[in-house]
This record gives C-alpha cells, structure tokens and sequence, in this order.
C-alpha cells in the first residue's frame, strides 16, 4: 500500500532564519553633539543679535582691551571692542567696536563715546566702580536721522546726556577765568544748570559759553535776566563793615555763574532756546539799570599817571559815570614833555534824573553835538578832570571831575571828536609842590648863622648856670638857715607855758573887759542919754553894770 502521509519537518527544506541586530551608541558621543548644539545656539544668537559694526578713535588706549573692555549705556551693555591698532600717522588709536542689534539708535552721527575711567577734578570723584570692573566705554545716542560708522570719542564725559529736559544758552564774556565745562549755574543759590561747553566768539575777542538750564527751571530765563561772574569770594568794605559773599563751596573752587531778574524789569517773557546773553562782572552791575550809550572823552594830563589803569573809574561829582578805556604817552615838541592821554568812556544815564534836564535844556539835535554843548557849558563854569588817589596802600588812581571856582579860563572845542575835558593837578602833585615849597624855603635859611648865635647863647647860658651854682644858691642856702631858726624862735616864744604866752592871754583878757564896758555904757546911755548933761547918780547906774563891774574884780588876780 503507498504511503501518503506528508513528510515531516526533519524532512522537508530548512527555511531561512532572520536575526535582528541592535545598534548601539556609546555615552562618548553625547558629549560633542551637546557641544556642538550649544555652540550652534549661541552663534544663532550671536547671529541674531549682531549689530552695526563701528570705529571710535580716542587719543590713548589706556584702559582698552579687546574682546573684553564692554560699551555700556546707563550701565547695560550695547557692545564690545574687538579690536585696538594705531592710526597710520600714530596720533591716535582706533577702536573697533560691535554694536548689539539694538543698539541702532547709536549710530547717529551726533552720537557720543567715552572711556569712564577713575577721576579726581574740581567738580568731584567719578567713575569710582571702574576701580574693581576696570574701563569701559560710555555711549549717549544722538537725535539726528543720518547715521556713520566713524567717531571721535571724547576725553571727557558729557556733561549732560541725551534725554535731559532743559535749554541751551549762549553767554558772551571777555575771557573765561576760571569757568569750565561743569561749572555750575546758580538761580537763588541754588543749583539749576551747568556750563557744557565754550569756544573763542567768531571776531577772537571774546569768550562765547554754552551753559544747560534743567527743567522746570529754565522757565526763570527770560529776556530780562542778567548773569554775572560768580566765581570765588567776594570781599567788600563800606560803611557798615566787612562783607564776604559767595555762592557755594564749589564755585570757589571751579568758579560758576549766578542769573536774576532785575526788580526794576518790565513785564517780560520766557527767553528762547539759544538766546544770547552777557556776563556781569558781579552782581550789583548786573542788577543795575541800563546805562545807555556811552560817549567817548579824553583828558591830558601833565604828570605821571603811575597807578592809573584800564577799568579805573571815573567820578563826576561823586558819582561813578564811567571808566578809563586807554592810558597812552604823548609829546609836545614846544615844551619838550610827554604828557599822557587818558581815554574814557562815560555814561550819561548814570546821572539819573540830571541827565533828562540837562537834555531838555540843551535843546534836540544830534547826540554827540548835545552832549558836545552840555560839556561846553560845564567847562566855561570850572568843570576841571583831576587824577586822585583811590587807595594810599597800593596807589591807584582815578579820575574825578568836579567844578573849580578858582580855574582859570580854558578854550574847549565842542567840534572836537573826541571832546577833550580840561584838567588841573591832582592833589597828590600838590602835596609835592607844597613840600618842595617848604624845602626850598628850609634851603634858603641862614642855617651856618643860625647854628652860630645859638651856640654863642649856649656860651651864656652855661655861663649864668656857673654863677648861679657857685654864689647864689649858696645865698639862697643861708638865708633859708636863718629862715629855720626864726620859726624856731617863734615856736618856742608861743608855747604854752612861756611868759610871753601867758601875757598875751591876759592881753586878750583885758581887751574883752574893755569891750564888754562899751557895751554896758552905750546901753546905758540908750536909756538915759540926759545922763551926758545932768551926770549919772550912783542910783541911777545899771544893775547889769553893777554885776558886770562886781564879775570884773572877782575875775582880778589877787595881788
């Protein structure tokens, strides 16, 4: 029988077998890819954050290092200096720096760069936390559209930086003393600006300063207001005594400029922004009120001006109306002498009240001719310029005009430009005229003669002294003996238990008695004066003469 049964497995083919295999990554390989995916970040965010890249040329690179000296901007960082190298001619140093991508606004061309770096001045200690952090660069964005990739970095920081709320202001001055950027500015002793900056004035004879009022207060700036110098301490004795006057510490220091609105102003209103103004050289000329034109005058003077400077003033009854301008030399060939040529400036509306009636009464016209026929009159009536001493310890001068009485006529040409005023000696030259006087009048003395009759009289009088020391005071001694016995003797005449005392005393005794009858008598007679023709009865006698005669021998001594 066949067989039909499958055959089983031992028999059949084998199919094939499949094995999975597990692919296995070692911990090694973790740490690269880790690496390697922080790395791809952080040049992503690099990548992201990468700005504009600029050049800042500063004159030292002290402080400077690169990849490390960061650019920060009210202390958060905006950038970092890649790189540092000298510029071609070695003047200065570049730095190149990468700004972040926000810091866009950095990049306008009034934008500003400086190193902070530890600082010591005037105004006081800055960039203290450099110490331990070491420099950094400061940045201020500008305000401008336009954009550059070139600066030049400050030496200095910015006084004030962008952003602050305030105005600008030009101020003109004759030189700068001791002001500076960052010099305060005070309204009312208090502080409410700052000098920012100050260049030479176009024309080179003057000082044009840049000064930075803060809001609110710059509203006090109006187109009144006056500014003036207050720099340093200022000292003044007058009558009620010594005055020291200052703003503060610091202006002493790094000086300041101090502004008011005159009492005496208007209704005015708030100045613009870069409005022009002047500076005072102190307050009281500041506040004072306008002194108008001023006129132009010359004086010549016949003696040394020694003491007499530029800025001396000028007094016209007391009252200062100007100030010499010019002080010069000049020749006169028919005397052979130099005198000097005083030039001055003089301000008629300082005469106040004086100066609108002299106007009225020289009548219109052209100024300078007014002012030309007020003078005219004022010469013909003695008005004479002399120079004075202002201070005996250092000697300086000034000019006073007063009217003299007693000048004589001089010719004043009202045609003249400039008018000259006439002049008489000053009173120092006097005072040496009278000396010299009184020399010569000591130099004209006998004074050989003199010496002669006086030393004959000392001859004399040395001659009498003998003579009196040698005869009469010896006189004089002997009769001042026989003086001291007499009042000796005397003396002993009147002493108490001598006889010529007690006879003396019964002297008296006597006299009294005697006196003491006429007094009995005339009373007697008083009573009965028929007495003197019929004679008195012993009846008729006075009881007060009978006791008064009984009294007087009781009082008899007993022989």
């Amino acid at each position: 029988m066949p067989d039909n049964t499958p055959p089983t497995s031992a028999t059949a083919p084998a199919s094939p077998e499949i094995k999975s295999r597990r692919v296995r990554i070692s911990l090694v390989w973790l740490v690269p890819i880790v690496a390697g995916l922080i790395g791809l970040s952080m040049a992503v965010h690099d990548w992201l954050n990468i700005g504009p890249k600029i050049t800042v040329s500063f004159q030292t690179a002290e402080g400077l290092e690169a990849n490390k000296t960061q650019v920060k901007y009210k202390n958060v960082v905006i950038g970092m200096v890649t790189a540092i190298e000298l510029s071609e001619d070695r003047s200065h140093v570049q730095a190149t720096i990468e700004l972040n991508n926000s810091a866009g606004p950095f990049t306008r061309v009034d934008s500003q760069y400086w190193v902070v770096r530890p600082r010591i001045g005037a105004h006081g200690v800055s960039g203290v936390d450099t110490l331990l952090s070491g420099a950094f660069i400061g940045a201020d964005a500008g305000s401008a559209e336009q954009t550059k990739d070139t600066f030049i970095g400050l030496e200095t920081p910015p006084p004030i930086t962008f952003g602050e709320k305030g105005k600008r202001f030009i101020l003109h001055t004759d030189d700068l003393g001791s002001l500076d950027i960052g010099s305060p500015i005070y309204y009312r002793r208090i502080q409410v600006g700052q000098v920012v900056g100050y260049n030479l004035s176009e024309d080179g004879k003057g000082v044009d300063i840049q000064i930075f009022i803060n809001s609110p207060n710059d509203k006090y700036i109006t187109t009144d207001t006056r500014f003036w110098n207050a720099s340093g301490v200022d000292v003044t004795v007058g009558a009620s005594g010594l005055k020291i006057n200052t703003q503060s510490l610091a202006s002493i220091v790094s000086g300041g400029i101090a502004f008011r609105e005159p009492n005496w102003s208007p209704d005015t209103k708030p100045a613009d922004e870069n409005a022009e103004f002047r500076i005072f050289d102190d307050q009281a000329a500041a506040l004072a009120p306008p002194d108008g034109e001023p006129r132009y005058i010359r004086m010549r003077f016949n003696q040394s001006l020694r003491g007499l400077a530029v800025n001396s003033p000028v007094d016209f009854l007391g009252v200062n109306i100007g100030r010499v301008v010019s002080v010069d030399l000049d020749y006169d060939p028919v005397t052979k002498t130099f005198p000097g040529i005083v030039g001055a400036l003089i301000y008629p509306k300082r005469l106040g009240a004086a100066d609108s009636k002299l106007q009225k009464l020289a009548g219109g016209g052209d100024p300078d001719e007014q002012s030309a026929r007020i003078l005219g009159a004022f010469v013909s009536n003695g008005l004479r310029a002399q120079a004075r001493t202002g201070n005996l310890l250092t000697g300086q001068l000034y000019i006073a005009m007063e009217f003299d009485p007693k000048a004589a006529k001089v010719a004043f040409d009202p045609k003249a430009r400039p008018l000259e005023i006439p002049t008489v000696p000053g009173s120092f030259d006097k005072l040496q005229e009278q000396l010299q006087a009184f020399v010569d009048k000591l130099g004209r003395l006998p004074i050989d003669e003199l010496a002669g009759n006086l030393n004959g009289t000392l001859s004399e009088l040395q001659k009498t002294l003998k003579t009196v020391n040698g005869s009469v005071l010896p006189q004089m001694r002997g009769a001042l003996q026989q003086a001291e016995k007499t009042l000796a003797t005397a003396n002993d005449t009147l002493d108490e238990d001598s006889p010529g005392r007690q006879q003396l005393g019964q002297a008296m005794e006597e006299v009294q008695r005697a006196a003491r009858s006429m007094r009995v008598l005339t009373d007697f007679l008083g009573r009965q004066p028929e007495s003197l023709i019929r004679g008195r009865s012993s009846e008729s006698a006075p009881a007060s003469y009978k006791s008064s005669s009984s009294r007087t021998k009781n009082l008899e001594p007993q022989q």
